[in-house]
């Protein structure tokens, strides 16, 4: 395939306005601290949701925005993909009801779970519709409302992850801008790092899941951290190479943001300097596959990316996933 054959023409996210930063901690019975939380992580607030705000509702927010700056109604649009590993309902996709929500009754539309990956699964497999030719226009968004999902009683977790969506739109290339390398690994051996262990078709919802708490994120912090700094630069590795391209031709990196150390280890590997390295982990905690457009769109807003900018986003998640992606803007 001889890339580029998909460009982004469009960028939003939509966050929830309630900011719950690491004092709050202490409302809810978590014995923490701020310095505690950052030193690890990086992290000082997150956005979660409230009563009504939802995978879908977020995901329609940052859908608009993007459609709006990319002058796209929504009957212009032939697919809808819709990264997320916190769907509203577990039948049907979230996708389906963001296309009613938004009025595209055109678009075939459906989800992928690639958990913190899954935003870059998403772009790169609409990349692969529009060089079939089944579509030309598409909204990609990654959603997520993690604050369903955590153990609020854990504090190793629950103070890691917020709640948000960021979305694109793709369509055909016309100017030689766009996608020019895409990269996707998994390694099922390791799924059980990060889970939920109950809750699905196997071990269902029962008074004991309830009482276990086994239906919520566990997670083994050491491990994963390990693990994702290898495959965080294995996957910035490969973007470049395929794209010919080395860490001082790009001009912005955009990684996960899962945790700053983890992003500043990435950078030195690809020996790109941190000065051009976009991180707001601190402002949103772990937004799992919504973090990366959110991120590109407020890069977008604050002018970091410009006409014939190079931009690399690298991602690692649940399952174990990991990906990247560069596109010239």
């Amino acid at each position: 395939m001889k890339r580029p054959v998909a460009a982004v023409i469009g960028t939003g996210r939509g966050v929830p306005r309630n900011i719950m930063t690491n004092h709050d901690f202490a409302a809810i019975g978590i014995e923490t601290s701020h310095e505690w939380i950052v030193e690890r992580s990086g992290i000082h607030q997150r956005h979660i949701a409230k009563d009504g705000e939802t995978t879908c509702s977020m995901a329609a927010d940052a859908a608009r925005k993007a459609m709006d700056e990319a002058g796209v109604h929504p009957g212009q649009l032939d697919a809808i993909v819709l990264s997320t590993a916190t769907p509203d309902r577990l039948l049907p996709a979230t996708a389906v009801d963001l296309q009613a929500a938004l009025g595209a009754s055109r678009a075939a539309a459906f989800d992928i779970g690639a958990a913190c990956s899954g935003w870059l699964y998403a772009m790169t497999v609409a990349e692969g519709m529009i060089t079939s030719g089944v579509s030309e226009t598409i909204l990609v968004v990654g959603s997520e409302k993690m604050s369903a999902i955590v153990d609020w009683k854990d504090r190793a977790t629950c103070v890691l992850f917020g709640d948000g969506a960021g979305a694109v739109i793709l369509q055909r290339s016309r100017s030689g801008k766009g996608i020019l390398s895409a990269f996707m690994r998994s390694d099922g051996q390791l799924a059980d790092l990060l889970y939920r262990p109950s809750g699905g078709a196997t071990n269902q919802m029962s008074a004991q899941v309830l009482e276990e708490r086994s239906h919520l994120v566990r997670m083994a912090g050491r491990e994963v951290f390990k693990h994702a700094v290898r495959s965080m630069s294995e996957a910035a590795d490969r973007a470049l190479d395929t794209a010919r391209l080395t860490g001082t031709d790009v001009d912005l990196l955009i990684p996960h943001q899962a945790n700053v150390r983890i992003i500043e280890a990435t950078a030195k590997h690809s020996n790109i300097p941190m000065e051009k390295v976009y991180v707001n982990v601190d402002r949103y905690g772990n937004t799992s596959s919504a973090s990366i457009p959110i991120a590109l769109d407020e890069a977008r807003e604050k002018g970091l990316i410009h006409d014939g900018s190079t931009v690399l986003m690298v991602a690692f998640g649940a399952g174990f996933t990991w990906a990247s992606m560069i596109i010239r803007f």
